[in-house]
């Protein structure tokens, strides 16, 4: 299988992060952690300090499977900023790579790009301004075939085995969120 990589600014919502990192890696799913700065030591929205597995200038994810941007302000912001991911996921999207994105990020770091032109996404209620050429719905996970979005952090355990299901099958997203105790009202994970 290949790498998915998620990136992380400063200022990034902890819970949207940390909890696809950890669904990924229970399913068995290979997942590194980026970040934009030069250091590896990223600090959260709520002062939570993380070290990335790697840092983002240089980094070759061609091979990529799933680039993944939490939201969190001003973690979005910063992600937006960064040139070096801005390279990366519109080389991602324009080779129909799959792309997912949570809370502020498809607003702030997708819409800016095209990324969510003429598709459905959701994002954190008040962004959806940010996405003029999208077709924003008010729902808690978009799943597309290469592209899912999440509204915020309520949302981030179905947004992770959302990616999940895409990658490896309902089944598998089904026994992780079992085993995590997480029983959806229906076996669709994508809304």
């Amino acid at each position: 299988m290949k790498p998915s990589y998620l990136f992380l600014a400063d200022g990034f919502e902890e819970i949207e992060a940390l909890t696809v990192v950890d669904v990924m890696r229970r399913a068995g799913m290979e997942v590194k952690t980026v970040s934009i700065t030069d250091k590896a030591e990223v600090l959260g929205a709520h002062g939570i300090k993380v070290i990335a597995d790697e840092l983002v200038s240089g980094l070759e994810c061609s091979d990529a499977e799933w680039l993944i941007v939490p939201g969190g302000m001003p973690g979005s912001t910063n992600l937006h900023g960064s040139k070096d991911l801005t390279r990366i996921l519109k080389k991602q999207h324009e080779k129909g790579g799959k792309i997912a994105a949570i809370c502020a990020a498809p607003a702030v770091v997708l819409a800016p790009l095209g990324i969510l032109d003429g598709r459905e996404a959701t994002c954190y209620p008040g962004f959806e301004e940010h996405c003029e050429d999208a077709i924003m719905r008010d729902a808690p996970v978009i799943a597309l075939d290469n592209l899912i979005t999440a509204n915020g952090p309520a949302s981030a355990l179905r947004f992770a085995l959302s990616i999940v299901a895409n990658s490896m099958g309902d089944g598998i997203a089904q026994e992780v969120g079992s085993g995590m105790l997480f029983y959806p009202r229906s076996m669709n994970f994508y809304f």
